[in-house]
């Protein structure tokens, strides 16, 4: 971690051209790569509680900023460390399965996506801008959470999950396979996080990083601080500001979409 922390951040792309305030050099990106919980789906708050009550159910006492603050974008494996440095003990052979029987009851009761994302993925289709999904989750409940909200065919198979690499986020491994499949080079690709972990992990790969604070699990976290501190090149509240800043990106004028 301290190595991701110490690495110098690459420059945002540049070359001439897209006229808009502050931004002025910005070329659209070769690939847009977005995190899954809290960039398409709002589901952090949902996956938190299913830990705290699966945790409950074992016996041991969880908080919610626990959670937050050291699993938030992190694979299962973060999970299973924890519990053993905590207890000395493994978590027991069910516990993944019933902590996915707890999320899929609140993901059916309560689970969204974030307002203004396929707003965001229509306007990538129409410049033709790559797109694509590299998510800390199983591709399972990846898919489940964009067939839940509509979102499972803007991405057919462009997801890509920890579970095919040796290190997870903060590590660039998982972003760096995306890149590599989707055919782009890394110093050419954005990613769209809204953690910690990952937006370590985007700059350790090399790319553009742009964090993002509009789930709802940033009501209780200083997310804007945390992510430019990760070394976020930008940070952004909403999906319509950075379909914005794309679209000026891109250079597109007044017509269109």
């Amino acid at each position: 971690m301290a190595g991701l922390h110490s690495r110098q951040a690459p420059d945002p792309i540049r070359i001439a051209g897209a006229p808009h305030p502050g931004l002025a050099g910005e070329v659209a990106p070769a690939l847009v790569i977005f995190d899954c919980d809290g960039v398409l789906v709002d589901s952090e708050v949902l996956a938190a509680e299913s830990l705290v009550e699966a945790f409950a159910a074992i016996g041991r006492v969880i908080t919610m900023d626990h959670v937050y603050s050291r699993f938030l974008g992190r694979a299962f494996s973060t999970i299973e460390a924890d519990h053993r440095a905590a207890t000395g003990a493994d978590l027991p052979g069910d516990f993944k399965d019933r902590q996915w029987a707890t999320l899929e009851r609140l993901f059916e009761a309560r689970l969204r996506a974030i307002p203004g994302i396929e707003a965001l993925v229509a306007l990538l289709e129409r410049r033709h801008i790559p797109f694509c999904i590299a998510s800390s989750s199983t591709p399972e409940r990846i898919r489940r959470s964009l067939e839940l909200v509509g979102l499972r065919d803007r991405f057919g198979e462009r997801i890509f999950s920890a579970t095919q690499v040796r290190n997870g986020k903060p590590a660039p491994d998982l972003f760096l396979l995306a890149a590599v499949a989707m055919g782009a080079e890394p110093a050419g690709s954005l990613v769209i996080e809204d953690s910690p972990s990952g937006i370590l992990a985007a700059k350790a790969a090399g790319m553009v990083a742009w964090g993002f604070t509009g789930g709802s699990h940033h009501a209780h976290l200083d997310g804007d601080r945390t992510l430019r501190e990760c070394g976020a090149d930008w940070v952004a509240a909403a999906m319509t500001d950075i379909g914005l800043r794309i679209k000026a990106m891109a250079g597109q004028g007044t017509s269109g979409g």
